[in-house]
Formats: structure tokens, sequence, C-alpha cells
């Protein structure tokens, strides 16, 4: 799953630890999304697209491989 976690942090001016702390988990946790390393679960998803004022679709997309 390929996401713009990192590029919608840049437009809201937010670092790892900002967002994080919005949606109550680790920066490394937020750091392995965004290395895509790590699939959030739907909820996560959510508050994240939230976050952004977002929809899921607009933050995280398929890849070829999923």
């Amino acid at each position: 799953m390929k996401n713009s976690i990192k590029i919608e942090r840049a437009i809201n001016g937010l670092t790892q630890e900002d967002l994080a702390n919005k949606v109550s988990v680790s920066r490394q946790t937020i750091n392995a999304m965004e290395a895509n390393k790590y699939v959030p679960s739907t909820v996560l998803a959510l508050k994240i697209a939230k976050v952004f004022n977002k929809s899921v679709e607009d933050v995280f997309s398929l890849d070829e491989n999923d």
C-alpha cells in the first residue's frame, strides 16, 4: 500500500511526532508507514485521513502488488 503521509505532513506543517500524537501512535509507527514498512489498521488510516481533512483514498492507495 502506498501513501502520501509525508507529503500531507509537509503541507500541514506537522512533524512525525505531531502526527503521531494526534492519532495516538508512536513516531516510529508514522516513520514505518512513510517507509511503506507498516500497513495501518482501518481505524488508524481513518484517523490519519481525518487529521489531513482528506478521504482515506486521497492518503492511501493500493500498490500493484497488493
